[in-house]
């Protein structure tokens, strides 16, 4: 598809190898560090999703005659009201688990097929990767690890949460170093229950990041290939306004390895969605997939939104399609 260009008044054209940036004097109020009313709607999709599910787990009979565990985070296996709600459920193990595999996997096929990229090591593709990178980090940071506990574990010894071994004086004596055991892994591998704390839903936090990493690189070019406008606000260097549309360019772009590079990922970003629906069903309490919402948002603002509003920020980790 292609589309026609108007001239514009007070416009600026900067060429690049693959687009032609248009950057004209922003005509409508609003903080550049906010989405556009397209991203909004995207956004919007979670915590809507995570209000349809946790609807529907009041309303659904068999949920509701299913005993919930709040040590297991989960419906006891015996009465799961669904095969989506026991925890080894194919998806579960080997999507959701190794969802961050999936989240790089469709990324870098992305990535790699996608022509608004240009040819090689392009800038375009190390700012893309910078972006992959710092999320990640975030992902690491949040679940994996932040200079010993992940922020999870952290937040939820901090909240009164520990490992129930520790409560035990028997278990207790055996132990070198009560402390030692602070982690949910390490608090699982000696047999005890992580209880007592909040505990931010990490499967929430996962869906959510790796699915809107997805969605935020690779909509640029839904946006050309449906020929929509891109209306987002950048602070230039010399502090003014201004708004950002990047044009598709039919010499230099072809629509079909577009369209295989965006369908795989949306694949991906599709059945993130809907893993993120059945946890929402069936796993943690409202408060805690709220607070998984909540700290994938985080991660996410400052990666895709903050650099709108920060020049420098902005020179290193770019904007998607820009």
């Amino acid at each position: 598809m292609s589309t026609r260009r108007k001239p514009l008044s007070n416009s600026q054209f900067i060429s690049t190898p693959s687009t032609t940036i248009k950057t004209t004097p922003a005509t409508r109020a609003g903080a550049p560090f906010l989405p556009t009313r397209l991203e909004a709607q995207l956004l919007a999709i979670y915590p809507l999703t995570l209000l349809l599910g946790s609807v529907f787990s009041v309303l659904s009979p068999a949920s509701r005659a299913a005993p919930y565990s709040a040590d297991l985070q989960s419906h006891d296996p015996a009465f799961a009201p669904s095969y989506f709600a026991q925890k080894k459920n194919v998806f579960n193990v080997y999507f959701v688990k190794k969802g961050w595999f999936w989240t790089t996997v469709a990324f870098f096929a992305f990535v790699a097929m996608w022509p608004g990229f240009g040819r090689g090591v392009s800038t375009k593709r190390v700012r893309a990767t910078l972006r992959y990178l710092v999320v990640t980090t975030w992902w690491v940071f949040v679940t994996q690890w932040f200079f010993g506990p992940p922020l999870i574990d952290r937040g939820f010894r901090f909240t009164g949460g520990q490992c129930e071994l520790l409560r035990d004086p028997a278990a207790r004596e055996d132990m070198s170093d009560t402390r030692e055991y602070i982690t949910a892994a390490t608090c699982k591998a000696v047999g005890g229950v992580w209880k007592g704390g909040h505990d931010i839903s990490g499967h929430v936090f996962l869906l959510i990041l790796g699915s809107s990493l997805l969605w935020f690189e690779f909509l640029p070019a839904l946006t050309r290939v449906e020929g929509l406008r891109d209306g987002r606000k950048i602070v230039l260097a010399d502090g003014k306004l201004a708004s950002v549309a990047v044009e598709k360019d039919p010499l230099t772009e072809s629509e079909e390895p577009t369209t295989r590079g965006v369908k795989f990922s949306l694949g991906v970003a599709a059945l993130m969605w809907w893993m993120l629906l059945m946890t929402a069903a069936f796993f943690h309490t409202w408060f805690e997939k709220f607070t998984g919402l909540l700290v994938a948002f985080w991660g996410l603002w400052v990666v895709y939104f903050l650099p709108r509003a920060n020049p420098q920020l902005r020179a290193v980790l770019g904007m998607p399609g820009v």
